[in-house]
């Protein structure tokens, strides 16, 4: 820490402020950094969601088409991308509305979809958002890649605006790539087979890319290992079996680390 005087100082000779009090934004809990404007903001957050349009238009396509092949309206499909938008929920949805299950067992699924969330609000950077609507967005709008985004890049969640800015856009994407996939099932075959298949593709490319990485070998093998457990044990629950044991050895792992540390 640097002590300053009073004193007047000989000629050529400068004082030195604090090495943080120049330092705007995330440190400090400012909405943005001296010297952004709306516009550089916006512009970052389209650069740095590039990766999320090419992902999002294209399997929001598929989505309209899959919803739109099960017999629904082809507008409920930009209505759910933009109220609900859970990429793989909404995926999941058109399904458990279509067989006709239950509320609670629909419950119980969104809850064991979403339930990694709760983990990604622990990190999120909720403190450079201001104002209820900015932060009640910021909750609703927080995704597996919006959340990849900001907490790989620290750049660009250096402010709430940008922050908000790069939700809104991905959102955006999301929304456009679900009406078009709808607009276009309009020139389809009542029934296209195979589309349902997206989704299953998209997370077994997002295991393997979690998987050849030699840091990440000790979840993985707990998650294969959760997924054999409920293949023997859990029947028709598989999916709430396995995410059961998963989060049993995440907990016992982390208790276990943790007195070793100790």
């Amino acid at each position: 820490m640097t002590e300053h005087s009073s004193r007047s100082l000989p000629a050529g000779e400068t004082t030195t402020a604090p090495r943080d009090a120049a330092l705007p934004g995330p440190s400090r809990g400012g909405p943005a950094p001296r010297g952004t404007t709306l516009r550089a903001d916006l512009a970052a957050a389209a650069r740095y969601t590039v990766p999320v349009a090419m992902g999002y238009l294209p399997l929001g396509a598929a989505f309209g088409l899959l919803l739109v092949s099960h017999g629904l309206p082809w507008y409920w499909a930009p209505t759910t991308a933009l109220v609900v938008f859970a990429g793989s929920l909404e995926f999941l949805a058109v399904s458990m509305i279509t067989s006709g299950l239950g509320l609670a067992a629909v419950a119980l699924t969104t809850l064991l979809v979403n339930f990694r969330h709760v983990f990604y609000g622990l990190s999120f950077p909720l403190h450079l958002l201001t104002g209820r609507a900015q932060r009640a967005y910021g909750v609703f709008a927080l995704t597996d890649e919006t959340y990849s985004l900001l907490t790989s890049s620290p750049e660009a969640g250096s402010n709430g605006r940008r922050i908000t800015l790069i939700q809104v856009l991905s959102h955006g994407y999301w929304v456009l790539g679900s009406l078009s996939g709808a607009l276009a099932s309009t020139a389809l075959p009542d029934k296209v087979e195979g589309v349902e298949f997206a989704l299953t593709a998209l997370f077994v490319v997002l295991a393997w890319d979690h998987a050849r990485k030699r840091a990440n070998g000790r979840p993985v093998a707990y998650g294969l290992l959760a997924a054999a457990v409920a293949w023997v044990l859990g029947g028709d629950q598989f999916l709430t079996v396995a995410v059961v044991v998963f989060l049993a050895m995440l907990a016992l792992d982390f208790s276990l680390r943790g007195r070793s540390r100790a």
